[in-house]
């Protein structure tokens, strides 16, 4: 079983959730979406260390969500993240462990992210060297240019949507970053890097549960979310 390193950017914002600290940090039921978020990822496997990167003045509460777990099999550590999303994964990048065989990048605000899913897109990547999860465009896309016209419309049984984890061999996601930040290139994901240095990404079917919570109205489905699961158990 190929050891993994996982980086969770939570360096954002809380202004389009209207709120006064970043994202991570809003309460989802008792807990934070990052604690939420980070014991969902600690029952994979595959897991050897995490890795949080956030604003300097939060570390103190990456921290303290950290000794809510029992970690003795995984390393825990928080970076200092970047100005950009991009930036911090490029920090988190320089303390990934020797052991590590893989790398993923998952968003701090996806909780509900399932193990089984971690584990396929781990088994895409040995193969191929790197595996986004995503699920299948629900609504027609459409491209638009200069005025709001329309250009054209994409054949939507080809367009899935992007989400997280996306899992890579780790010397595959360091070149990409490297090249990256050498061209200042801003890519709008990690597959988007290593797609550029014609690395191989394969996608993997996940489930549209695995929402991330972006706006006040996401809060509220992942509190039904939440309360589903609650009544299953």
């Amino acid at each position: 079983m190929a050891r993994l390193s996982a980086i969770i950017p939570a360096a954002g914002s809380g202004i389009r959730m209207g709120a006064s600290v970043p994202k991570p940090f809003i309460k989802l039921g008792e807990y934070s979406i990052l604690q939420h978020t980070l014991q969902a990822l600690l029952k994979s496997e595959e897991l050897c260390q995490l890795i949080v990167a956030c604003q300097q003045e939060h570390i103190s509460k990456v921290k303290q969500v950290f000794e809510a777990f029992d970690h003795s099999a995984v390393e825990l550590l928080v970076v200092e993240g970047g100005k950009e999303r991009q930036f911090s994964i490029y920090n988190a990048l320089q303390f990934v462990s020797g052991d590590a065989e893989l790398v993923a990048v998952h968003d701090a605000v996806r909780p509900f992210i399932q193990s089984e899913q971690i584990a396929k897109c781990c088994q895409l990547a040995l193969k191929l060297g790197g595996a986004v999860l995503g699920v299948p465009a629900k609504d027609t896309i459409k491209q638009v240019g200069e005025g709001g016209a329309i250009v054209s419309t994409p054949d939507r049984s080809a367009l899935w949507q992007a989400q997280t984890p996306q899992v890579f061999r780790k010397e595959l996601l360091t070149e990409a970053y490297q090249k990256a930040i050498n061209d200042n290139f801003v890519g709008t994901d990690d597959a988007s890097l290593v797609e550029r240095i014609g690395g191989k990404v394969g996608m993997v079917k996940g489930g549209r549960e695995n929402l991330k919570i972006t706006y006040p109205i996401d809060l509220e489905v992942a509190k039904l979310i939440m309360r589903q699961e609650d009544d299953v158990i």
